[in-house]
Order: C-alpha cells, then sequence, then structure tokens
C-alpha cells in the first residue's frame, strides 16, 4: 500500500493494525476536506505571520520567509506529488496572534505555518501536526534594567502579545503571585518589543526564540537581554482545521520524511545558526536537546 493509499484511506476509517491477508490493492476514498478544496480550487493557502523572525516573516523583497513558512512549502511539494497536482498554487495570506485559529477555522487560510503552540485548550477547536520546535516562556528586558524574573517587575509594566499562550501563562501566574505587576498587550510581537524600546514597559514576555529575533533584529541588539527561568514549555507545530485526517496524515507524513533524512536538521541550521534575511543576522539558537529527540523519533504527543 503506497502512500498516498495510506493517507486517503485514513479519512475512512479508523486506523487499525495491518493484518497479513489486507490486500495490497485496497481502493481508497475520494479526496475531502481540504484536499478536496485544494484540487477543485487549483490552490492551498498557506498563513504567515509579519515579523515572527525567523519563524514566519517578510524579507526584504516584502515576501514571506522563514523556518516554518518553508517547512509548509515541503508540505505542498508532497501534496503535489502525492495526489497528482503538479499545478497546484501556494497563496500566502497574513495573520496575527488574535485572528489566526478564526481565520482557520473559516477556511480563510488552510494551514497556519507561524510560531504557534499546540494546546489542549486549542485542539478543542484545531488539530496540530508533529511538533517542530521547542520553545520557553521567559522575560526580554533592558540589560540597563537589572531585571533577572518576575519578582523584579512589581510595580512596572510588564507587556504580551494579545492571543499568545504567553499572555495566558502569565495571566495564570498573576493571579497567584506578583499581583503588583501591571499587564499590558500588544497586538503583534513587534508592537510588544515597542513598547520595551520606548520605555512604556520595563520587560516583555513570550517564547525565547521569538525575544532571540526581536533582539537581533532590533537597532541596538546589545542593549537587551533574555531574563528568568522557563516559564513554560511550547511545542510549535502546523495548524489545520480539526477532523481533517487526509490532510493531517499527509503533512505528518511529509514531516517526518524531512526529520528522518537529515532535511529538517539542515533547515533548522539555516535559520538558526546562520545569516538569514533582510539583514544577515544570526539567531544563534543550538537544536535543544528535545528537539533533536523529535528529530530522530518523530511521533504526535498530546
Amino acid at each position: 500500500m503506497n502512500i498516498r493509499t495510506l493517507i486517503l484511506f485514513a479519512a475512512c476509517v479508523a486506523v487499525l493494525p495491518m493484518q497479513s491477508g489486507m490486500a495490497a490493492d485496497a481502493t481508497p476514498g475520494a479526496l475531502t476536506g481540504t484536499l478536496e478544496k485544494a484540487r477543485t480550487t487549483g490552490a492551498i493557502v498557506i498563513s504567515y505571520r509579519l515579523a515572527n523572525v525567523p519563524f514566519s516573516y517578510l524579507d526584504d523583497t516584502f515576501r514571506p520567509t522563514g523556518y516554518a513558512k518553508e517547512l509548509c512549502d515541503r508540505v505542498v511539494d508532497t501534496i503535489k506529488q502525492e495526489f497528482s497536482l503538479p499545478e497546484l498554487k501556494t497563496i500566502y495570506l497574513p495573520v496575527r496572534a488574535d485572528d489566526r485559529i478564526s481565520a482557520l477555522r473559516r477556511g480563510a487560510i488552510d494551514l497556519e505555518c507561524g510560531s504557534t503552540t499546540d494546546t489542549p485548550e486549542r485542539r478543542e477547536l484545531v488539530d496540530f501536526s508533529l511538533a517542530y520546535f521547542i520553545a520557553h516562556i521567559r522575560l526580554l528586558a533592558p540589560k540597563s534594567a537589572h531585571i533577572r524574573d518576575l519578582n523584579d517587575l512589581v510595580n512596572k509594566n510588564l507587556v504580551v502579545t494579545t492571543g499568545t499562550t504567553a499572555e495566558n501563562v502569565i495571566r495564570e501566574k498573576l493571579k497567584h503571585a506578583h499581583s503588583g505587576i501591571r499587564l499590558l498587550q500588544g497586538k503583534t510581537h513587534s508592537d510588544a518589543f515597542l513598547m520595551v524600546e520606548s520605555g512604556r514597559a520595563a520587560a516583555y514576555a513570550t517564547d525565547d526564540i521569538l525575544l532571540a529575533g526581536l533582539i537581533a533584529n532590533s537597532r541596538h541588539p546589545d542593549a537587551y537581554e533574555i531574563v528568568g527561568p522557563p516559564l513554560s514549555s511550547e511545542s510549535y507545530a502546523i495548524m489545520m482545521r480539526k477532523g481533517d485526517a487526509q490532510l493531517k496524515a499527509v503533512v505528518n507524513q511529509a514531516l517526518t520524511r524531512l526529520m528522518l533524512s537529515g532535511e529538517a536538521p539542515k533547515l533548522y541550521n539555516r535559520w538558526f545558526m546562520t545569516p538569514i534575511p533582510p539583514s544577515g543576522v544570526i539567531i544563534n539558537l543550538p537544536m535543544s536537546a528535545e528537539l533533536k529527540n523529535i528529530f530522530t523519533s518523530p511521533e504526535e504527543k498530546p
């Protein structure tokens, strides 16, 4: 049974252990969900973020680029190959943290390719692929402020990005401790970082890799630092509409191929350890042990 057959078959029946007497030429069902939409319209819509360096952002020619965007491009290549859709076009559509889930659910986009964390709450509304990155929520602050953790932010302003898991984590912590911290919200990661740059906020809480990207691309990268212990661990994954078994199967198949072939580590090195557009900055974030384990043994985990 080839990969295409397996993917199509998965949408029709529950996945059961292969029996020795199963016919090798089992007939797959028809395309459904997003893949049928793609076949009918001749296009698949991938979302990107405007400034989530190095995952998904605009380069100096105002074209979407980044690590997550490139992974999704590889997924589309697999769809073209496995379902004989060589003319399938890719449409790129920008989303924000606070509208990405609604855009996916209403059909405005088909694959969300940014820096979205797989959480139980979100799984009630959407589905996720295998994880392709592990991040940790930490604090960004000016070096001159000498901030080391949340205790140093009492009676000061802390900014988060609206609609992110970091916002939820911080709000939960403020319920039980650190009640003297004043919470501000930015619509985008760039907005939130600007609040720190302008002095309106003493620190910014979000995923460490996003903080590293903001610092590397700032006007004065030596003026900021990432501080404090991890406040939460985050698994990034490609987001899809809930219940679309065919699409989820082909997305995970594509990611698994990239991981086991060694291509995914090469992509990681390109985006995190070498100069990236538009200005040639280097994020300089070696792959974590957790991500190495995922790339070696990719499997979906709740």
